[in-house]
């Protein structure tokens, strides 16, 4: 699919999302905004997911610079920062700074204040 269609389009031309889940909705989403900055070979430098995850991801990261595993895993982005990284290792990687984020905090908080 050509890169420069919104990804609402992209998603929209594939049939089975037709009736997809929201969750189904937000993986895709997740792996189309990853191809759509990965290279021809379907990998992301270490530096490319840098730069999504500061642009793309910034509610779940901000905030997070004094915590030592966030520091972890933007150090091993900025080292050998042409290494590259297939959907699998991008997907754990957003995974992890979700799970680490305040806004998980505000969404429990949130279901228990109900």
């Amino acid at each position: 699919m050509p890169k420069t269609l919104p990804i609402s389009k992209q998603l929209a031309s594939v049939k089975a999302f037709g009736k997809a889940s929201d969750l189904e909705m937000a993986t895709a989403t997740a792996a189309l905004v990853f191809y759509n900055s990965a290279g021809p070979d379907g990998k992301l430098s270490k530096a490319g997911a840098k730069d999504l995850l500061l642009t793309q991801f910034q509610i779940f990261t901000r905030g997070q610079e004094t915590k030592p595993k966030y520091k972890e895993i933007f150090a091993d982005l900025e080292v050998e920062k042409e290494n590259k990284m297939d959907l699998e290792d991008f997907m754990v990687l957003v995974m992890s700074l979700t799970i680490m984020s305040d806004v998980i905090q505000d969404i429990q908080d949130m279901q228990t204040n109900k």
